[in-house]
C-alpha cells in the first residue's frame, strides 16, 4: 500500500480565548481560532496583506493546556492534520475544514505573559508532561527552520 501524509503546520495568533467543551463521552476539546497572515507588494508597489483564519481543535490534555495558558492574541505553533466535515442545517449543506492539533507550542517571549509561564511550552496530546524551552531557541521568526 502506498504511504500518504496529512500534516499541517501553522504559526499564528489566537483570534479569541480558547473555547473548551466536553463531548458526550466526557472528552475535553478546546476550539481555537488561529490567524495567519502574509504580506506582499503588488505590481503597483502597494503593500498588501491577507489573513487566513484556521479552526483548530485540541483534545484531552492538550485542551487542558490551552484552557490554562492561552488567551486571545497569543502566538502559537500548531502541528496536526486537516479534517473535512459537513453538516446540514435547514436543508443547506455546510462544509468545514478543521485542523486537529497533535502538538501546540506557545511562542510568547519573556515578559509577554502575566502568569507564571516564563517561556514557550509544548504539550503533546499523547504525552503527560509539559516542557519549557529557552527563548534563545526561538530568537526570531526568521531563524525558524521551516
Amino acid at each position: 500500500m502506498a504511504r500518504s501524509l496529512n500534516k499541517i503546520m501553522l504559526i499564528g495568533n489566537l483570534g479569541r480565548d480558547p473555547e473548551v467543551r466536553v463531548t458526550n463521552s466526557g472528552t475535553r476539546v478546546a476550539s481555537l481560532s488561529v490567524a495567519t497572515s502574509r504580506e506582499w507588494t503588488d505590481r503597483n508597489g502597494q503593500r498588501q496583506e491577507k489573513t487566513e483564519w484556521h479552526r483548530v481543535s485540541c483534545w484531552d490534555k492538550l485542551a487542558d493546556v490551552c484552557e490554562r495558558y492561552l488567551s486571545k492574541g497569543d502566538r502559537v505553533y500548531i502541528e496536526g492534520s486537516v479534517e473535512y466535515r459537513q453538516s446540514e442545517q435547514d436543508g443547506q449543506v455546510r462544509y468545514f475544514t478543521d485542523v486537529r492539533a497533535r502538538e501546540m507550542i506557545m511562542l510568547g517571549g519573556r515578559g509577554e505573559r502575566s502568569d507564571s509561564m516564563a517561556g514557550p511550552a509544548t504539550q503533546r496530546s499523547a504525552g503527560s508532561s509539559m516542557s519549557d524551552f529557552s527563548n534563545d531557541a526561538l530568537a526570531g521568526e526568521d531563524d525558524l527552520p521551516f
